[in-house]
This record gives C-alpha cells, sequence and structure tokens, in this order.
C-alpha cells in the first residue's frame, strides 16, 4: 500500500505518485489533482493566492526565464522579451500567423516558409515548444511545492481542433519541462467530464461545449454513449477571444483621444499599458456599470453599454460557429442536452445572455469556467490511474511509433498512450531534383534521434517520377489494427506508385524494457530537444544556402554588385555558423541572410509578373 503524509504547513495530503492534469492555456495554465481524501477534483494552489498561472515568460539580459505573474510585470517594461500567448504559434508556420502578427509585441520570425515559427528574444531562438516547456516546468514545480512530492506523470489537454503536429508539439514540450505525458485530452471532452457528464455509464447526451478563452474560441458538438466521447463536429476561430474584447476597448480609446492606430506599432510601451487596462475594464465591467483610470497623461474611460455594443460583432462571430458546427453534426438547437460554458471570458454577462438565445436553454456554468477544462484532465489522470473502475480503459500503444526523417531525426506519427485501433498518415517530400526513390525506416521509441530508439521496418519505395525537389507528395500511413499489428504504407500521391510492410510493434519488448524507454526520454529530453533544435536549424540552413545559390545564379541581372557582395558574405558567415554547431548562431545567420535576400527576392517576384502580363490584355 503506498504511503500518504501529510504536509502540517498546508494540511495538503502526500502520496508516492501522483497523474496531474494540466490546462496548458493560451492566456492562463493551471494543474488539478483527485483529491485523496474527498476523491473530488481540485486546481492546486498556494494559499491565498490564485490557481491560474500566466502563460507568459520574459527572459533578462542573461537568457535566465520566469514565468507566471512574475514575468507579467514585464508586458509593459519589456515587451519585447516577454513572451505571451505561445499557445497561438504551437505547431505553426509564419504564413499561418501573418495576417495577425501585429498582436504579438515580441519578434516573431518571418521567414517566408512553411517552416514552424521561431521567437527571438536578444541573441536567442525559441520555438513554442520550448516556451510552452517553460510554462509546464513551471506547473510542475509548483504542484511538487503544494503536494511535496515528485510530479512526473501527467494529462494534459488541447483543443479538439488541434492536428496532428500541434498535438506532438504538446507532448514535445511535456517531456522538455520533465514530464511523462500519459494522454493528450480534447479540452470540451475534459470540461464535459467536469460538469459529470459521461460518467454515467448508462447516459446518453449530446451536449455543446462553449469555449472562449483569452485567446482563442472553440465549440464543439460531443455524442456521450456508455462513457465514450465522440467529437460531432468542432467550429471556431483561433484569433477570437477575451483578447479581442480588449483591442475593441483599446480601439475605442484611440479614437477617443484622437490617437493614431499606427502607435500600437511605434510605442510598445504604451500598446501594452493600453492592453492592460483593457483587460482590467473588461473584468469591471462584468460587476460594474462603467470603468475609469489613468494611463501616463491619457485618462481612459468606458461604460458598460458603450463595450456591449463593441464587442456584440464578435460575440456573434462565435454564435455563427456554434451554427456551422450544428450544421456539420446535422443537428438542431432543441437536440443539444446541455450547453457548458468554459473560459474566462465566459464570464462576460452579455456572452452568456447571446449563448442562451441561441441554444434556447439556460447555459450550465456552475463550474469556475478558468478551472472546468484542468479539473476534467485531473479526473481523466486519475481513470488512467486505474482509480475510477467504472471506466473501462481501451488497449492502447506503450510507445511512440514513427518514422526517420533528415538528420537522423525521429518524427513521430502515433504517440505512446494512442486507443487502438488507430489510423494517421502524413505528408513528405524529396530532398533532391530527380529523387526517384525515398527510403522508409519505422522508429519505435520516445527520443528525438532514431539512433537511441528501437529499429522496427525498413522498406524504399521507389518509381517516383523524376521531378524538382519539394514536388512529389509521399503520403506515410501507419495503421494499428485490434490485434496491434503495424501496417506503414507511402504512397506518391501524384503517380499512385504505393509500397506498405506489417510489424508487430510489442513482439519482444518485456514491461521493462518499456519502462526504461520512457525513462530515458524524460532524463535525455532537455539534451535530446537541443540536439533536434541543431539539427533542424542545419538542415534549414543547408537549404537557404542551395535556395540562395540557385537563385543568384537565375536572377544575376535584377542584383546590385553590393548586394552581391552582402548576400555572398551572409552566405560566408551562415557555413562558419555551421561548423560552430550553436543553434542561435545558426539561426541568427539565416536571419542575417533572410534580411539581406528579401528586397531582390521581392524584385524577382514583381518581374515575374510584369513578365506574365505582358502581351495579355485585361478585360
Amino acid at each position: 500500500m503506498a504511503k500518504i503524509g501529510i504536509n502540517i504547513a498546508t494540511g495538503s495530503l502526500q502520496q508516492a505518485e501522483m497523474i496531474v492534469g494540466i490546462d496548458l492555456g493560451t492566456t492562463n495554465s493551471l494543474v488539478a489533482i483527485i483529491h485523496p481524501e474527498t476523491k473530488q477534483p481540485i486546481a492546486l494552489k498556494e494559499f491565498n493566492t490564485s490557481s491560474l498561472v500566466p502563460s507568459i515568460v520574459h527572459f533578462d539580459a542573461h537568457g535566465n526565464a520566469t514565468v507566471g505573474e512574475e514575468a507579467k510585470l514585464f508586458l509593459e517594461t519589456e515587451p519585447q522579451n516577454t513572451i505571451f500567448s505561445a499557445k497561438r504559434l504551437m505547431g505553426r508556420s509564419y504564413n499561418d500567423i501573418k495576417n495577425n502578427a501585429d498582436f504579438f509585441t515580441y519578434k516573431v520570425i518571418d521567414d517566408n516558409t512553411e517552416s514552424l515559427v521561431k521567437v527571438q528574444v536578444g541573441n536567442q531562438f525559441f520555438s513554442p515548444i520550448d516556451l510552452s516547456a517553460f510554462i509546464l516546468k513551471e506547473l510542475k514545480q509548483r504542484a511538487e511545492h503544494i503536494l511535496k512530492t515528485p510530479v512526473t506523470k501527467t494529462v494534459i489537454t488541447v483543443p479538439a481542433y488541434f492536428n496532428d503536429a500541434q498535438r506532438q508539439a504538446t507532448r514535445d514540450a511535456g517531456k522538455l519541462a520533465g514530464l511523462d505525458v500519459l494522454r493528450i485530452v480534447n479540452e470540451p471532452t475534459a470540461a464535459s467530464l467536469a460538469y459529470g457528464l459521461g460518467l454515467d455509464s448508462q447516459e446518453e447526451k449530446t451536449i455543446a461545449v462553449y469555449d472562449l478563452g483569452g485567446g482563442t474560441f472553440d465549440i464543439s458538438i460531443l455524442k456521450i454513449t456508455n462513457g465514450i466521447f465522440e467529437v460531432l463536429s468542432t467550429n471556431g476561430n483561433t484569433y477570437l477571444g477575451g483578447d479581442d474584447f480588449d483591442r475593441a476597448i483599446v480601439a475605442y480609446w484611440l479614437q477617443l483621444l484622437q490617437l493614431p492606430d499606427t502607435i500600437l506599432q511605434t510605442n510598445q510601451q504604451l500598446s501594452q499599458g493600453l492592453r492592460l487596462r483593457a483587460e482590467e475594464a473588461k473584468k469591471h465591467l462584468s460587476q460594474h456599470a462603467e470603468y475609469t483610470t489613468q494611463l501616463n497623461e491619457y485618462t481612459l474611460t468606458i461604460t458598460k453599454q458603450t463595450f456591449e455594443k463593441l464587442i456584440t460583432p464578435l460575440v456573434q462571430q462565435t454564435i455563427e460557429c456554434c451554427t456551422n458546427a450544428l450544421a456539420d453534426a446535422r443537428l438542431r438547437t432543441k437536440e443539444i442536452d446541455t450547453v457548458v460554458m468554459v473560459g474566462g471570458s465566459t464570464r462576460v454577462p452579455i456572452v452568456k445572455q447571446l449563448v442562451s438565445q441561441f441554444f434556447e436553454q439556460p447555459v450550465n456554468d456552475s463550474v469556475n469556467p478558468d478551472e472546468v477544462v484542468a479539473l476534467g484532465a485531473a479526473i481523466q489522470a486519475d481513470i488512467l490511474a486505474g482509480n475510477n473502475k467504472d471506466f473501462l480503459l481501451l488497449d492502447i500503444t506503450p510507445l511512440s511509433l514513427g518514422i526517420e526523417t533528415m538528420g537522423g531525426l525521429m518524427d513521430v506519427l502515433i504517440p505512446r498512450n494512442s486507443k487502438i485501433p488507430t489510423k494517421v498518415g502524413r505528408q513528405y517530400t524529396t530532398q533532391k531534383d530527380g529523387q526517384s526513390g525515398m527510403r522508409i525506416s519505422v522508429y519505435q521509441g520516445e527520443r528525438d534521434l532514431v539512433s537511441n530508439n528501437r529499429k522496427l521496418a525498413e522498406f524504399n519505395l521507389t518509381g517516383i517520377p523524376g521531378m524538382p525537389a519539394g514536388l512529389p507528395k509521399v503520403e506515410v500511413s501507419f495503421l494499428i489494427n485490434a490485434d496491434g499489428i503495424l501496417v506503414v504504407t507511402a504512397k506518391e500521391l501524384r503517380s499512385g506508385v504505393a509500397q506498405s510492410i506489417e510489424v508487430k510493434p510489442q513482439y519482444g519488448l518485456t514491461d521493462e524494457e518499456v519502462e526504461n524507454m520512457l525513462l530515458d526520454s524524460i532524463t535525455h529530453a532537455k539534451d535530446d530537444i537541443a540536439i533536434r533544435a541543431l539539427v533542424e536549424a542545419t538542415t534549414e540552413a543547408e537549404q537557404i544556402l542551395d535556395v540562395t545559390e540557385k537563385f543568384l545564379s537565375k536572377n544575376r541581372q535584377l542584383i546590385s554588385n553590393s548586394e552581391l557582395v552582402s548576400t555572398a558574405q551572409a552566405m560566408q558567415n551562415l557555413q562558419m555558423a555551421l561548423t560552430m554547431k550553436d543553434k542561435n548562431l545558426i539561426q541568427s545567420k539565416i536571419e542575417a541572410l533572410n534580411e539581406i535576400t528579401r528586397p531582390f527576392a521581392e524584385r524577382a517576384m514583381d518581374e515575374a509578373i510584369s513578365g506574365a502580363m505582358k502581351g495579355k490584355s485585361i478585360l
């Protein structure tokens, strides 16, 4: 029997090991557990403080990170070193977020490619995985401090619409923070569990989960049958949330003070000051009729009536998403049994009012909207720990399955703890012009380099038609059937050329070996992710050097001698950086080369467009 001690200072219980539930949010994050005595989910908090940890990371002059309330203090004074809303960047390229780039007061690298975004702070470069890992590490340490016991296992929630890359990025962030992520759970499923929905195995219900957070909105229609959650449809807007209510107030104040919109870009300190006062106003107006404050020489004021008028069009956008979600699920409003409210922004009275009107029933908001997702994650964690015997746990994959990609990296297609049967597909392309074959190497394990994982199989996909690099589309799909047999198929989509292989991933592995592989992945997580980041930066640098060289030889007439000299110097600097094996140095030299080549790349594009238009009449 596990020993349970009590921390005399707080009266909190100590357990040998506990699986925690984590809500990694855009604006705030938090940890929850099932209390060992009451068996009720509770959000962890220090005495007399909030359970919420702001999802904000600040870097000082030496590159040291602070997270949460302490980091929030720097939003106004050091906006370029203070990262907020990192979840919006998870698994995304610059092209995905460029239309909203002015939202971020820190530097998001514009490399004009489909590669995943990076954030620059001073001379350091961070991926959204790194940034999320800082937040998760803070939550882990906070939980350990309160529980007085090591915390290594967790369930983390993500939006239902998160794709495979975003889910994997969340797992990687957990691993980097020293956490074994047992399951990634959809936020609406977690919220439903917190409301007690789905806990009765005889229950059949159709529910709508309306989740309006700080940075994102999503509506999910779920069907619960015998304790199994099925997502019928999701809809939403990843750039609509309480932050936009704040922006509407800021825009109103700028108009009132007759200040130009451009001041938000030129004066980042004022921009953050207005943003924080607007957030304060929004919260104040949920309980009061008017808000007034002073910022520098400006008096800022707004009434509840004006605020509601400003945000009604935004709330109407969420209602349109609800209409679309119902249409996709082929349901009418009267077929929804319960409407569950999630996210701090649902506290705004006009939001509740309009949602209630749309669904023609009172909304269910009895559970703290900030904590509901984390509480549900704790219930899911309790189920995984085997403490809730009412739930049947389906067969799952004990270790992650993936393939080898450039630089010997492991690209996970099926993460560990995925339910069986399951099927996943992902597209890849060729690296060299005219490449006619591709080797597919299948691995099992949790480490970032395939050399540290277990090789299961390998086969060659041949007969790919000769095309320029990047044009062929090869879909690799993994299917694990109910018997645990993995079928790997590779298919070139343009030509239809295909090849497949069958393997039994669990064969020959003892429980102890699986446990050791998991332990190794946590122990070496920091080194592994540093190696991965270096390999990815090196690969990106080599590709950019290759592309730039081809571009220069093809478009020599468009480039001045001084541009040619500076480009050659930047290329040489990048090649030198590659020999230093320093990820931040490589990234900074990539950025420097991009800055130099961007103007004449744009000229070449203009030239190509005007050339294409010649001799054509426009009707």
